[in-house]
């Protein structure tokens, strides 16, 4: 016989008995596991992006726990309970898929859902989290914009856009317009967020990419420095920028090979 698995009802007696036995548990509101409750999902997309399915088990168990705690909190205050935001999901599920649990065909889901949850807003952009990274957030902004027509038609606009915005920037440069320069940059990055928009790529993907290549590349040069027995702040620009693009290179031939 193999161990005995723990169930989802396991966790939520263990979850009562922490909120009544440990004082730090005990002492956690809705606002304070709000850190706790971002640090978690940006674990697990870590651990998706490792292709880590050991690290991916654990840390979406730890994402779940954030769902049980707050729902144990609730439950204290006679709000709700977990059994109700479970109620709530599968009526969620099955009203979405009538595909699936009723008659509907795809293409009449495809067609009605976007126009159902517009008509529930009362506005566009209801429902998208503030809290959301810029980027994304300024992404699904746009995304809402344009299902009402608010859109480029043509990519080239959408480049003369970033154009207009950089011209606008460095006049604010000129004038040496601190919140007018903080504003343009704010705007230079909506029309790039645009742009990305407009290809179809994910605009927080693709800064997380870069974000990664330039750690990588940096690292590269630190490898380097020590190589030589350099310290960073005693190398050149010049002689930091050819590891640099050393280390693009290599990128290049390792994505060829």
């Amino acid at each position: 016989m193999g161990e005995k698995k723990y169930t989802f009802q396991d966790l939520i007696k263990v979850m009562e008995e922490l909120r009544q036995k440990c004082p730090w548990d005990r002492e956690q509101t809705h606002e304070s596991l709000k850190k706790y409750l971002i640090e978690e999902t940006y674990e697990v997309l870590d651990a998706i992006d490792s292709k880590d399915d050991e690290k991916l088990r654990e840390e979406l168990g730890d994402l779940l726990l954030q769902v049980v705690f707050h729902s144990e909190i609730a439950k204290e205050r006679n709000a709700f309970d977990i059994k109700d935001v479970i109620d709530n999901l599968v009526k969620k599920l099955i009203e979405r898929h009538p595909h699936v649990f009723g008659n509907a065909s795809s293409e009449d889901v495809l067609k009605n859902w976007e126009k159902k949850k517009m008509e529930k807003r009362g506005s566009i952009f209801e429902g998208i989290p503030k809290r959301l990274p810029a980027l994304m957030r300024s992404q699904k902004l746009q995304d809402r914009a344009s299902q009402v027509g608010f859109d480029f038609q043509h990519i080239n606009q959408v480049f003369d856009k970033i154009q207009e915005e950089i011209k606008e920037l460095k006049e604010s440069l000129k004038n040496n317009d601190k919140e007018n320069i903080k504003h343009e940059i704010g705007d230079i990055l909506t029309a790039v967020v645009e742009l990305a928009r407009f290809v179809d790529v994910d605009a927080e993907e693709a800064l997380q990419e870069a974000n990664n290549r330039f750690i990588k590349r940096f690292s590269y040069i630190e490898k380097k420095a020590k190589e030589m027995r350099k310290r960073l702040e005693d190398m050149s620009l010049e002689e930091m920028d050819k590891l640099w693009n050393e280390a693009k290179e290599l990128e290049n031939t390792r994505k060829e090979s």
